[in-house]
């Protein structure tokens, strides 16, 4: 059905932009001349009629209102050529001018319905089209209107028709300009119908200046009335006037082409100025002109106002937006802590730290859209609760703050259990009455840094307990455990920028070149020196650090393999530990997807690194895996047989890589059962067709045992210790 009425207004636009183009070669001013142009007109009106009845638009008012005006326009034309031809001459004014004048009326009401759309008043968009009629109308008035008023020897009705027509004109641009500068009205259809509305401006411009300097022989100009008949015809042709336009009123933005527009338009009283001026400087028409520029100056200066305030406006939209948690409606961590800066400065605040117990349960259960829904109820739940002076935030996750100005330990502790009991009544999300608690810290005392670490503490202790609330104090991080300290300080380490990364070389054996490297995470603290991963990795597994820290492991792995790729120095790939906690988030292999996708890294660049432990239960996890091989990126085995089932998940899992323990490489070179299950192992790998890399490696003999055992990819000491970024190209020139 649709493309049936895209075929006709398409056929018709080109059959009658043609007949108008042609028609200067018809001799000017003959009765051939007269019909051809009749016809044309003619027949705009039927194009109209039909596209109001086939396509049936819901404001067919207007339409057929702007059609009625048409013919009534087009009567004139008729009226004008037959009493021409009657009377030999046309009697000036006569029939014929009555038709276009009543013509102009009909067309501006049309116009005004179409362009109106169903959003707000645009005061900017009105303003424009004052400026542009305003133009129009000092040219009318300098050339048409002025001359005709002092021209007292002509009969009265006389004058007054003639200036009626550029009145009707500039009433006429308003209603085109107003629709043309109306974000909305960017249809097919209204586009036409401007475009028409145009060259019929455009035509009684020239006719009506060129008439009264007795220069007009029509030709082209009416070549562009026969245009605008042709535009008009497949606007209503078109599908797209079935539906007025009904879009929320856009930001006024004024573009370089309306701005072109506008400028020139504020340039005609000047330009009229010089005109006159060089032709008849006795006759300038200084009080016209005077006027004209002092009518576009204000408004210039009332739309510079508009779009001041309008600035203005949307300075403050975005300063708050840039200031507020899009989901929650509560502060985000950047308004929170600009705002707790400020009150330490002013005294000493009380912070409040709730982390949700339960949260990523319902999250990995029921999705992120319930989730969403149950940290919106959250945080107004936890609005309701605050006094008048104190302020809230999401902090991130399903982590929220509060901010007391006044210190009171009494206030603080009655605050957290009205807000534990009532996020531990039962919340309705997703059809489901879910149920989550909360530990939340309290804090005071030092500056920003170190309320929100102390904070962080005392959360971390309360959750240790169960889940509760705590208070901190000078002796929490001895009573609350090395954990809940570790926890505090991985947060504080990862905003500051304390974890770096290192890259230890797997090669291809017996040579021992490069082929691949392994992403490993480092600790480096100023006041202690390096922290083993053994010691912090566990932890942020336990407390869902792991999540974000794995996050930015990730992106720094491919931001620098990208530069090794750049330079021309890269190895065939990279490998990326992900943990158990990680693999469970529902968004991951999108998170890997969208980061590969920034850094312009190839997902068959990239291994993931994963253990039999996180894949063992199956779930999410598995589901995970399996997206990551759709997305291209390889999966790895990691310490493979030391896991629950490892032959098991080889036939589940789309394994590329097995990476063998270093328990059976270290004894490889003895005889024994050692030897025996790294023997099989490589069996096992080169039967399925899967690379297997021996982990550990660190002697001369070893590595000769295993490649003579048929493995042909090793890693450890032997070959390189994890170093940083920089040597990576070093040591694979050296391999």
């Amino acid at each position: 059905m649709r493309n049936g009425p895209v075929r006709i207004w398409a056929v018709w636009l080109l059959v009658a932009a043609t007949a108008a183009l042609c028609f200067p070669l018809v001799p000017d001013d003959t009765v051939p001349a007269k019909l051809y142009v009749n016809t044309v007109g003619l027949s705009s009106v039927v194009a109209m009629a039909v596209g109001i009845r086939r396509n049936r638009p819901e404001h067919w008012r207007a339409w057929a209102l702007f059609a009625t005006g048409v013919a009534v326009f087009i009567s004139g034309d008729i009226t004008y050529d037959v009493t021409e031809l009657r009377l030999g001459e046309y009697p000036y004014p006569y029939w014929a001018d009555a038709c276009y004048l009543c013509a102009y009326p009909l067309l501006f009401a049309a116009l005004s319905k179409l362009g109106r759309g169903n959003g707000g008043r645009d005061w900017g968009g009105l303003i424009d089209a004052a400026v542009i009629s305003t133009g129009i109308g000092l040219i009318y008035w300098v050339f048409v209107v002025g001359p005709t008023l002092d021209d007292t020897a002509a009969p009265l009705l006389e004058r007054l028709v003639t200036i009626g027509y550029p009145l009707s004109d500039v009433l006429l641009t308003t209603a085109t300009a107003r629709m043309l500068t109306r974000p909305e009205n960017r249809t097919v259809s209204l586009r036409l119908m401007g475009v028409g509305a145009i060259l019929m401006l455009t035509g009684d411009l020239f006719y009506t200046t060129l008439s009264a300097t007795a220069e007009y022989t029509g030709g082209f100009v009416d070549s562009g009335f026969l245009m605008a008949y042709a535009c008009w015809g497949a606007a209503m042709l078109h599908p797209s006037m079935r539906l007025r336009p009904d879009t929320v009123l856009h930001t006024d933005r004024i573009g370089w082409a309306r701005l072109t527009v506008l400028g020139a338009f504020t340039l005609i009283a000047p330009a009229l100025l010089f005109y006159q001026g060089f032709t008849g400087p006795s006759a300038i028409s200084w009080g016209s002109l005077g006027i004209g520029a002092v009518v576009l100056f204000l408004l210039v200066v009332l739309r510079m106002w508009g779009l001041v305030q309008q600035v203005r406006m949307q300075a403050g939209r975005l300063g708050d937006l840039a200031m507020r948690d899009a989901l929650t409606g509560l502060a985000n961590r950047r308004a929170f802590e600009e705002r707790l800066t400020a009150a330490v400065a002013a005294g000493t605040p009380s912070v409040l730290l709730l982390d949700l117990d339960g949260f990523k349960a319902v999250n990995d259960r029921f999705g992120h859209a319930v989730g969403d829904e149950l940290l919106a109820a959250v945080a107004e739940r936890i609005g309701a609760e605050l006094p008048a002076d104190a302020m809230a935030a999401r902090m991130g996750g399903d982590e929220f703050a509060v901010l007391l100005p006044v210190p009171c330990p009494d206030r603080c502790e009655d605050l957290a259990v009205r807000l534990r009991a009532a996020i531990h009544r039962p919340i309705h999300a997703g059809g489901q009455d879910l149920l989550v608690g909360a530990s939340i810290g309290i804090a005071d005392g030092g500056d920003r840094v170190e309320i929100l670490r102390r904070a962080d503490v005392a959360m971390y202790a309360a959750k240790a307990d169960g889940g509760r609330h705590r208070h901190y104090a000078g002796d929490l991080d001895d009573r609350a455990g090395e954990e809940a300290r570790m926890g505090a300080e991985l947060r504080t380490a990862l905003n500051s920028g304390e974890f770096h990364l290192v890259y230890q070389p797997i090669v291809e054996l017996p040579y021992g070149n490069v082929v691949a490297v392994e992403s490993l995470v480092r600790w480096w603290r100023p006041d202690r020196g390096y922290v083993g991963p053994d010691v912090f990795i566990p932890v942020a597994e336990r407390t869902g650090l792991i999540v974000e820290l794995g996050e930015w492991i990730l992106r720094t792995a491919c931001l620098q393999y990208a530069q090794w790729w750049r330079e021309g120095v890269a190895p065939h790939r990279f490998g990326v530990n992900v943990s158990a906690r990680q693999l469970a988030e529902p968004g991951f292999p999108g998170l890997v997807a969208a980061v590969l996708a920034e850094t312009g890294v190839h997902p068959a660049r990239l291994v993931v690194e994963v253990t039999e432990t996180a894949v063992f239960g199956g779930g999410a996890a598995v589901r995970a895996v399996q997206e990551l091989t759709e997305l291209g990126v390889e999966i790895a085995l990691d310490d493979f047989g030391t896991g629950h089932s490892s032959l098991g998940l080889l036939q589940t899992l789309p394994v590329r890589v097995l990476k063998v323990d270093k328990s059976f490489v270290e004894n490889v070179t003895m005889a024994g059962r050692h030897a025996v299950i790294a023997t099989s192992l490589i069996q096992v790998a080169n039967g399925l067709g899967l690379v297997a890399v021996a982990e550990g490696v660190e002697t001369a003999e070893q590595a000769a045992e295993l490649y003579r055992l048929g493995y042909r990819r090793a890693q450890g000491y032997h070959f390189g210790r994890p170093v940083m970024a920089h040597a990576i190209p070093a040591e694979a020139s050296a391999g």
